[in-house]
């Protein structure tokens, strides 16, 4: 079962970097969202961005303080998720949104200030669609197969950081820090076999990261 799993990832990941700039891949995503119900609750909250969003399988439990949607779709850069914004986030009309992207972006090797200029369109489309909105921007995590691009992250999240800082209705939570050793590498046990994608200790740091910010 877990061959499946990671040749499943693989093939999302190699896709991803084959075809990066084709948005119907994720055609059948966006009919799956499509066919989402709206709930009426309120304090609505929208988890999105790609597959470390994706597979967090417990979200919902994890971030139980508020109703949680995770529309995430495994490969996506920040481009794909402003290309889908209507069908990830401004349907649902939610009143916060949570957003990990940039990940697959730097393994890509897109520069760092052209995924924030991609970060700042996504927000003005948010914001212009409900401007009350509040906006999370996940840092990119270190993950110990993409080690390689370490600066490239680190200029993007400071990027990212310095973004969300001066706009009032945006947070930046900074996860990339937490999932170091001491050492300063990657925790390599909060990571499945392909040394990308996280198991449930990983999502169980990401729970007390993140989740804290929803209560």
């Amino acid at each position: 079962m877990q061959q499946i799993v990671l040749t499943s990832l693989f093939l999302i990941i190699s896709t991803a970097n084959l075809i990066a700039q084709d948005p119907h891949r994720f055609d059948e995503d966006m009919a799956k969202f499509a066919e989402m119900p709206i709930p009426k609750e309120k304090g609505l909250t929208i988890f999105t961005g790609s597959s470390s969003i994706r597979f967090w399988e417990n979200l919902s439990d994890d971030c139980n303080e508020v109703v949680a949607i995770n529309t995430a779709f495994g490969g996506s850069h920040m481009s794909d998720l402003l290309y889908f914004i209507d069908q990830t986030v401004i349907r649902f009309q939610p009143e916060t949104v949570y957003i990990y992207e940039g990940d697959n972006d730097i393994a890509s090797e897109k520069k760092p200030e052209n995924i924030l200029k991609t970060a700042k369109q996504i927000t003005a489309k948010i914001l212009a669609s409900n401007s009350k909105t509040k906006i999370y921007f996940i840092s990119a995590k270190p993950s110990p197969s993409r080690w390689q691009y370490k600066e490239q992250y680190l200029a993007f999240n400071s990027l990212l950081k310095a973004y969300c800082d001066s706009n009032q209705q945006l947070s930046y939570i900074d996860v990339w820090n937490p999932m170091l050793a001491p050492n300063g590498r990657p925790i390599s046990k909060i990571f499945i076999e392909d040394s990308l994608h996280m198991n449930r200790q990983g999502y169980l740091l990401w729970k007390d990261i993140i989740c804290s910010t929803t209560k």
